[in-house]
């Protein structure tokens, strides 16, 4: 099927059908190593979901590309038959993102070649595992849909049962780096940055920075995948290969929105340091984030923007006890917040009012945002952006794309931020993003 612009009206025209079965095991590798595109992965909780293969794509470009990408998706929905015994887990999802800034990718070093400003797809085939229940969902297009979404459910029924997970293998290594900017140059970007935050023209920004390896041998994004899921099991692990260029992937802390029914959740992530050798020294590392002045001022700075996003839209906001959230290799500052909506609301209507947060943009918004396409000498793409999935009844979850990377077979691009506010030490901010790679570099070296 011929991918479809978000701002185009023919998809309702289309014969969609989903057809499912249960599984007695999900193994997810079989799905993500065809070399069949589009492909995404998803983990979170005890929910992992694997995708292959385009029923149906979406794709926007432009201002009101959030708008346009709803309106379709919601149409493809719209369209798509169903067996009403199809239980919740098992339903047809569409798997996508979205690009930090709007706008197409130029030039031809650009990690992001094949990446648009937002894209979605329906997928083929879904493999969806929860707890202990499986199972396998196929989708199809067209005349004869529904003989063919049939056939597709017993072929990969039968190739998913004679298929077996197997361990992940080693890292690739790395046998050549290059860091954008220098540290020097960082310095001066901070000391810019605090100069305009001095000025009162921002209150905030998130520069970053990204770090281009040369990898050893060819690279197996699933093979990551799966260790990054041993060792960040509490992240959203992601991983989406669109249909032409690299694979984005990655394990970040930070929930962006879930939207189920009128119950809205996300989360202020803000302020960092590092991992104690001893649980004491853990314990100090965290002590001190609690008490960091700069530290608590910036993420409650996160906190009181996300709860003016989120006022318009909901009847009540509830925000919790600031705590410390712990990763393998980082500390950060955390606040849950809670919403329940006025009305029934889109998840990607919330994406869109979400994004960017101040965690990976800055305030105020719009000149955060200038600063950071003025100041960063390589293009952000979907790094820090809105990735998951909607459903039929436009709920969903959106992680924000940090701790990640875009990857092709031997060349892999890192990236991660500081927060700067105005008393940022940039060699301290520099340290504190060379943390941030860790998740990924870890599985590279």
């Amino acid at each position: 099927m011929e991918p479809l612009r978000g701002d185009e009206t023919t998809v309702g025209e289309t014969t969609v059908v989903a057809r499912g079965c249960r599984l007695d095991d999900a193994p997810v590798r079989a799905v993500l190593e065809t070399d069949a595109r589009p492909r995404f992965f998803w983990a979170a909780g005890t929910e992992s979901i694997a995708a292959r293969g385009s029923a149906a794509t979406v794709t926007a470009d432009g201002q009101s590309r959030f708008d346009d990408v709803r309106t379709a998706v919601e149409a493809l929905f719209d369209d798509c038959s169903v067996p009403d015994s199809l239980p919740s887990i098992a339903r047809p999802r569409a798997f996508g993102g979205f690009a930090f800034h709007n706008g197409t990718h130029e030039g031809e070093d650009s990690p992001w070649d094949g990446f648009p400003s937002a894209a979605f797809f329906l997928p083929e085939i879904q493999v969806t595992r929860r707890d202990d229940d499986a199972w396998l969902t196929t989708v199809a297009t067209g005349p004869e849909a529904a003989t063919e979404a049939e056939a597709l459910l017993e072929e990969w029924r039968d190739r998913l049962v004679a298929d077996s997970e197997r361990n992940p293998g080693t890292p690739p290594g790395i046998s050549h780096r290059k860091r954008t900017p220098t540290q020097d140059g960082w310095r001066e970007q901070v000391a810019a940055a605090t100069e305009s935050i001095d000025r009162g023209e921002l209150q905030k920004v998130v520069l970053a920075q990204s770090l281009s390896a040369t990898l050893d041998a060819e690279l197996s994004v699933p093979d990551v995948m799966a260790r990054l899921s041993e060792t960040y099991p509490d992240c959203y692990r992601f991983m989406l290969s669109p249909d032409s260029g690299g694979t984005f992937f990655g394990a970040t802390p930070e929930r962006l929105v879930s939207v189920r029914g009128r119950t809205v959740r996300t989360e202020a992530l803000a302020g960092s340091t590092g991992r104690g050798d001893t649980p004491a020294e853990d314990e100090w590392l965290a002590a001190e984030l609690l008490d960091s002045e700069k530290d608590r001022h910036e993420q409650k700075l996160v906190a009181d923007a996300i709860r003016d996003q989120l006022e318009p839209f909901a009847s009540t906001v509830r925000i919790g006890d600031r705590t410390v959230r712990r990763l393998a290799t980082v500390q950060h500052l955390r606040t849950s917040i809670t919403a329940e909506l006025d009305d029934d609301e889109h998840v990607l209507s919330l994406v869109e009012a979400l994004h960017p947060t101040p965690a990976v943009g800055g305030l105020p918004p719009d000149a955060a945002l200038r600063t950071i396409r003025e100041t960063e000498a390589f293009d952000r793409g979907w790094y820090a952006a809105p990735v998951g999935w909607v459903d039929a009844a436009g709920n969903g979850t959106f992680a924000v794309g940090i701790r990640s990377a875009v990857a092709t077979e031997r060349e892999a691009t890192l990236f991660a931020g500081a927060g700067i506010v105005a008393d940022s030490d940039p060699d301290r901010e520099w340290d504190e993003v060379q943390l941030k790679y860790r998740p990924i570099l870890d599985e590279l070296e």
